[in-house]
């Protein structure tokens, strides 16, 4: 039996898509083995979002082919769309294909195996306006379900080079959408993640049917489904209809992550960001509204070309302000073949240290004040993993609706399936809990009455 060893960098996207191709490569009978194990082919999917994504691309390509020599070594993603000429120039690559027609993986092995010559497959995925629809009906991790439902973005932030790597908006067909979420549930997962390269761009490139539609149409039509998560979404594309559908929803999460890379107008206009400070806490506001307990969690880059000390505080202070509930905070740093890499004003980087220290606190307290808030309620938690960290031989972690992060006594057959659980000692990164029952047992002692 032919084996194949998989790597992936980066985000949610390319995990995602690593098991869209393993699916492919499983059909043709293949046994799936350890990235580190000897395999016959190596698939390498690639990150291009920072210089260091490129860099760490070349070191695992590097890694593969030392590993076994004779294997097939592929590269695909982000970094392969961007620099092909590049990854050949790499001794022992053997297949290059970008963030399209990955389904033909397996006839390039063929061929390559027949022809022995390198195999470039990368095309210009600016001309692509076509979703390609990859199968994924489970997951190697088996808890929580990535549901990918777009790609491309149309927003060219001045620090992104993503849209040259992805290209331009293409929204999945939405009965593909439904077919594959109860695909999932079916599959026993309680919570799907709808994700994307701009999630909530999604139908943007269709006429009359947006992202408000397809939620909406998720809950009515997937039988089962629990959680319903948007993995990130603009504050530009929270319009009114997405406030109304989350509003109505019994499986929409208490929880949305909502990109603010910066907090400052002047900031936004050179970044070409398409809010202001003003729009965005209305939108904030709107949806608090409606979800008093809403966790807002966000993205922020700090060090900016240009960005003053003035800047700076104008993006703490509106963080602290509007209470988000934790932050991924990232330095700036330059994208070779960006605008903002050839923008003067470049900022020290001991400022910028100094500066992303300042947020990290800020982030750590808000978010222990916000998990506070639920300290003594009993929530609903998948739980999905052993607890490393902990000595203790059966504690257990997973999530809450609103995205606290629980650590509490638990045994194997619980992780994947809704249980209650007392938040006893709130905190950050983790709430200590204490479980009090499964819910498919308070579900089947209700049907018995």
């Amino acid at each position: 039996m032919q084996k194949v060893a998989f790597h992936t960098l980066g985000c949610k996207v390319n995990h995602y898509e690593t098991e869209g191709i393993w699916q492919l490569f499983k059909q043709e009978g293949y046994e799936r083995v350890d990235f580190d194990a000897t395999s016959d082919v190596y698939v390498i999917n690639t990150c291009t979002v920072t210089n260091t994504g490129d860099k760490k691309s070349r070191q695992i390509i590097r890694r593969a082919i030392r590993k076994n020599p004779d294997a097939v070594v592929c590269v695909t993603g982000c970094y392969a769309q961007t620099s092909p000429a590049e990854i050949l120039e790499i001794p022992g690559v053997d297949i290059i294909v970008g963030t399209q027609d990955r389904k033909k993986m397996l006839e390039y092995i063929d061929q390559f195996r027949e022809e022995r010559q390198p195999i470039n497959a990368v095309g210009n995925i600016m001309k692509n306006r076509v979703y390609e629809e990859m199968d994924v009906p489970a997951f190697t991790d088996r808890t929580r379900a990535s549901l990918k439902i777009q790609e491309g973005c149309n927003n060219f932030c001045t620090f992104c080079i993503i849209p040259w790597a992805r290209g331009l908006m293409r929204s999945r067909d939405p009965q593909e959408v439904i077919q594959q979420a109860q695909q999932l549930v079916d599959a026993g997962y309680k919570e799907i993640v709808l994700t994307g390269i701009h999630t909530g761009g999604y139908g943007a490139d269709f006429k009359d049917y947006k992202l408000a539609n397809l939620l909406s149409d998720i809950e009515a039509n997937v039988k089962g489904l629990k959680r319903l998560r948007i993995s990130s979404i603009e504050a530009s594309q929270i319009t009114d209809e997405v406030i109304e559908v989350i509003k109505k929803s019994k499986v929409i999460v208490r929880h949305l992550h909502i990109p603010l890379q910066s907090g400052s107008d002047t900031v936004l206009t050179r970044m070409r960001r398409k809010y202001t400070m003003e729009s965005f806490a209305e939108r904030l506001m709107r949806l608090r509204e409606i979800m008093p307990d809403l966790a807002v969690t966000s993205d922020v880059i700090v060090g900016f070309p240009g960005e003053t000390e003035v800047e700076f505080m104008e993006t703490y202070n509106f963080i602290k302000e509007h209470q988000f509930s934790e932050l991924h905070v990232f330095p700036y740093s330059k994208r070779t073949g960006t605008p903002a890499a050839r923008m003067e004003d470049q900022i020290d980087e001991e400022v910028k240290n100094e500066r992303v220290h300042r947020l990290i606190a800020l982030s750590d307290q808000l978010a222990k004040e916000y998990a506070s808030k639920f300290e003594g309620q009993v929530m609903e938690v998948i739980p999905e993993e052993r607890h490393v960290e902990g000595h203790a031989e059966n504690l257990y972690v997973g999530y809450t609706d609103n995205y606290l992060k629980v650590v509490f006594p638990a045994t194997e057959d619980m992780v994947g399936q809704l249980v209650k659980v007392k938040i006893e000692k709130a905190g950050y990164p983790y709430n200590e809990g204490k479980f009090v029952r499964v819910l498919e047992e308070e579900k089947l002692a209700d049907e018995a009455v």
